[in-house]
């Protein structure tokens, strides 16, 4: 077996764990390095809970190796970049989950690459933006932006009217987590739109607090309202 199989077997057998919070210190056996190939992999696992859990582990990983070599953190925070280009070939999904994590656990990192995370929902041309056509992929986006915004919000306030404008969006999910994140950088701005959200009783299946959860947009639209309080 080669050694990703190997180490790709071990990290999927910890993030299925029930008990995979305290099993993460496992990570720090391996060179970071060794474990990006596999999470990466993880992150299309067929399993929704390890898909997601893989974000929590790449974001440790990803901080684990700021702190040895920033140059190479800014290597990999690179490659999940190219995974974001159309031109790669590649399909970016999840990949902004795990930018997102490795700037909630790495200031540094976030200090360097949060307006690349931003620029994804840019939409106008007033931005040299780098706007996703497909709304599916947008959600990693607002997700990363919500999480973002829930432990650096400093780091998010300069995509704030466009997370007003996603609270129009037809998406569910971009609707909920633009949301979230307004409530997270406690924008004023977004009261008035929050509040004709606070009804939407659309339900998504989401990632917060390290659990699954089923919510609906108007439960998160309330929360970001009481935030703003």
């Amino acid at each position: 077996m080669s050694r990703f199989r190997r180490v790709k077997k071990t990290l999927r057998e910890i993030l299925a764990d029930p008990a995979w919070q305290d099993r993460l210190s496992e990570l720090d056996d391996y060179p970071p390095n060794i474990l990006v190939p596999p999470l990466l992999n993880l992150r299309l696992d067929k399993e929704e809970l390890v898909r997601w859990r893989s974000v929590t582990a790449f974001g440790i990983t990803a901080a684990r190796l700021a702190d040895a070599s920033m140059e190479k953190a800014r290597t990999l925070m690179r490659t999940c970049m190219w995974y974001m280009n159309e031109e790669s070939g590649n399909l970016g999904w999840g990949i902004p989950h795990f930018m997102a994590e490795a700037m909630v656990r790495h200031e540094r990192i976030a200090v360097e690459f949060h307006k690349i995370l931003a620029s994804y929902i840019f939409c106008d041309e007033e931005c040299d933006g780098n706007f996703l056509d497909h709304p599916e992929l947008r959600r990693d986006v607002f997700w990363g932006l919500a999480r973002l915004a829930g432990e650096r919000p400093e780091y998010v306030v300069g995509a704030e009217r466009f997370l007003i404008t996603a609270l129009d969006e037809e998406d569910s999910y971009n609707r909920a987590y633009a949301a979230w994140a307004l409530g997270g950088i406690k924008a004023a701005s977004a009261r008035e739109k929050l509040t004709q959200l606070d009804a939407d009783a659309t339900a998504i299946r989401t990632f917060a607090d390290n659990e699954l959860m089923d919510v609906t947009v108007g439960e998160i639209a309330s929360e970001a309202l009481r935030a703003l309080d």
